[in-house]
């Protein structure tokens, strides 16, 4: 299903299966777990954000110990939490969502394993959407936490939640995610939760340690793809966005005009990374420049190789997309460019990642009250965004 799909349905489906259940939650005698047992996360997209949730998934761990949290996930955004290994790979519960009869499939074995195991609690990361919060209610956890509408004009999703959290917007989600969690801890009639002070320190960058036989394919990769004269100095260019915001595109032509500028360094090699779905369109990037100093990757390795690939290179250029969390884990220096979204909410953890955001006014106009889809139809918050000023500051991140 295309993300514009999801939101429909999400939408003229999800707000009466809301209403309804809210009406049966009312009619039901309520029923609170005192303490969290077990913990099911549910977030079903985006694999960078999973990155940001590290912090609060170490910390339920520290709440219930790793064998009683689990993970509810589209299947397609699964690798990342194999990656992560704070969660148990048997108590993660992929779904599928290529189809609507997939999706519905899955839930209602995901539904069927999370009754059996007696899960106690939820921790609803989709901000507002109307998916989890149903699937918070169906689970039967005693437990539901999540983020609540309270008086704001936000999207309806109906009453569900036994621990209500405030929607912060000036909160990095990081700390939002760990917010959800210790509000597990707090007294659910304290509203609105979580009325507690969360500090950087509490923030943990995580780590990837790869395996022996993974450098050695990487090597034979850049090995073959250099023909045997592997650059000095390896420059990797991400230039494609997920489809799901293809408004966070930096302009494919400024990508050509930065590789060149950056060609005219001795001893610099660039690298085109992207998903598999994109290889074709890396592959075409990277023959328009024409020279054998540029290679692609795209659907080349796995994604454990593609976080050895970071720990190689000298710098990573990327749209604000899943890549430029990923390379917080391998240690690379990583220059995100930013625009219809903001990095004072989704910016990379860790200082050695630098962005680059115009700040318009119109600027982040994807959030969560518009279940991140934005009206705009030109990007100029990317296009503001010029070759020299990132040229710049590849080139000083070399230096340094």
């Amino acid at each position: 299903m295309s993300p514009n799909t999801i939101r429909i349905i999400d939408k003229w489906m999800g707000q009466p299966i809301c209403f309804v259940l809210t009406c049966i939650r009312y009619c039901t005698p309520k029923r609170r777990a005192k303490e969290a047992k077990s913990v099911l996360f549910l977030k079903l997209i985006e694999q960078g954000a999973t990155v940001l949730a590290y912090s609060a998934i170490q910390r339920a761990v520290s709440m219930v110990g790793k064998e009683n949290v689990y993970f509810c996930v589209f299947s397609d955004n699964r690798p990342i939490l194999d990656i992560l290994d704070v969660v148990p790979r048997k108590n993660i519960f992929p779904i599928r969502n290529h189809s609507i009869f997939l999706f519905l499939w899955d839930m209602l074995g995901m539904f069927f394993k999370v009754r059996t195991l007696g899960i106690g609690s939820t921790v609803d990361m989709e901000f507002f959407s109307r998916a989890t919060a149903i699937m918070a209610y169906l689970s039967g956890a005693k437990m539901r936490v999540g983020l609540h509408r309270f008086n704001s004009e936000q999207p309806y999703r109906g009453d569900l939640l036994t621990h209500k959290v405030q929607y912060n917007p000036f909160l990095h989600t990081s700390k939002a995610y760990l917010a959800l969690v210790k509000s597990l801890e707090a007294d659910p009639s304290d509203l609105p939760l979580l009325k507690e002070i969360i500090n950087d320190q509490e923030i943990q960058v995580p780590s990837f340690v790869p395996k022996d036989i993974e450098v050695k394919a990487v090597d034979g990769l850049l090995t073959k793809k250099f023909h045997s004269n592997v650059p000095d100095r390896i420059i990797l260019l991400n230039p494609n966005a997920s489809d799901m915001l293809p408004l966070r595109k930096w302009p494919t032509e400024r990508f050509l005009e930065l590789g060149n500028r950056l060609l005219q360094q001795e001893g610099i090699g660039i690298v085109i990374t992207g998903a598999p779905s994109e290889e074709d369109s890396c592959k075409q990037i990277a023959n328009e420049f024409g020279s054998d100093r540029v290679v692609s990757v795209a659907g080349e390795t796995t994604l454990r190789e593609l976080f050895v690939l970071y720990g190689k290179s000298d710098i990573l250029v990327t749209n604000d997309s899943g890549p430029g969390h990923f390379a917080t884990l391998a240690n690379v220096k990583t220059l995100v460019l930013f625009g219809p979204e903001t990095p004072q909410l989704f910016g990379p953890l860790g200082d050695r990642s630098v962005v680059i955001w115009k700040g318009l006014a119109c600027s982040p106009c994807v959030n969560a009250f518009n279940h991140r889809f934005s009206p705009c139809k030109d990007n100029v918050c990317m296009q503001k965004i010029e070759v020299n000023e990132v040229a710049e500051k590849v080139l000083d991140l070399l230096e340094k």
